[in-house]
């Protein structure tokens, strides 16, 4: 029979629900979670209720169809549905596509908006839209819609700039970069929520997507660069601000301010070099 950590002339078969030590009649101290010691008791786990997330995948389902319809659009006005590899270059990937030259020498600021919303061909588009539905559906529902919202378009932006740093006078575009960003933050929620990046698969996910982006030619590595350090900012802001110092609107400032940035830097790496005839990263 065990004796009692603090009475050693008392025995007893109860032990401390939290830390393992036997404790006797008068060290007991009854808790939801069963007996306790006198140091535990006084040590209590605080319970944090997390706010009520909507479930379904709203926005993600909307941003899937704000490319397809956008990809459709892309088609119709002349490019071809294999993307512009094959010489087929429309309107609207002309008038949309991230380049640097443009931004700097004709001030078109929205190209580091539009082009993410451009792809090159129906592998392309398809891909992307599968990944956002895989991780979106994880991460929105986790986050919330608005907090959602902030890190995509906080992602997608940072992730322009990073195309723009490493590729300047090449014509880019696609969801891929707002895509890391996404995949950055869900990451961080993972870290902060007690969930292994491991076993759920996140980080072999990330380390495949890196290994693609360095080995496949015309991968923006500079947009998913950018998106995933964007996104990775954004979660953190959002975990340990919005949830865990209820400062919901500073995170939410604070993810408004990584997209600033962003622009900003973007303009300021933006090339001016000539265009490549059929030149694109993805």
């Amino acid at each position: 029979m065990s004796v009692c950590y603090r009475h050693p002339n008392r025995e007893t078969g109860v032990s401390c629900s939290s830390c393992g030590r036997p404790i006797c009649p008068d060290c007991m101290t009854p808790t939801p979670v069963g007996m306790r010691c006198p140091e535990c008791a006084r040590d209590r786990t605080k319970v944090k209720r997390m706010p009520n997330r909507p479930s379904a995948p709203v926005v993600t389902q909307i941003l899937i169809a704000i490319n397809v319809i956008a990809f459709l659009a892309e088609v119709g006005t002349g490019t071809g549905i294999g993307g512009v590899s094959a010489g087929h270059v429309g309107t609207l990937y002309l008038k949309g596509v991230l380049y640097g030259p443009f931004i700097t020498q004709s001030h078109e600021y929205y190209r580091l908006v539009t082009a993410a919303f451009l792809h090159d061909g129906i592998l392309h588009i398809a891909f992307n839209m599968w990944f956002l539905f895989i991780i979106g559906s994880m991460l929105e529902p986790a986050i919330g819609r608005v907090n959602y919202v902030a890190v995509y378009a906080a992602s997608l932006l940072t992730g322009s700039f990073g195309a723009l740093l490493f590729s300047p006078s090449l014509p880019s575009l696609g969801a891929s970069g707002a895509l890391f960003g996404l995949l950055g933050a869900l990451m961080v929620v993972s870290h902060y929520r007690g969930i292994s990046i491991w076993k759920n698969g996140l980080a072999l996910t990330l380390i495949i997507n890196i290994v693609f982006s360095l080995t496949i030619a015309d991968v923006s590595i500079g947009a998913h660069i950018g998106g995933f350090v964007g996104g990775v900012i954004c979660g953190w802001l959002i975990v340990e601000l919005g949830e865990r110092r209820n400062l919901r609107t500073v995170a939410l400032a604070g993810c408004a301010v990584v997209g600033v940035i962003g622009v900003a830097a973007a303009i300021a790496v933006a090339g001016s070099h000539g265009l490549a005839p059929n030149g694109i990263t993805i």
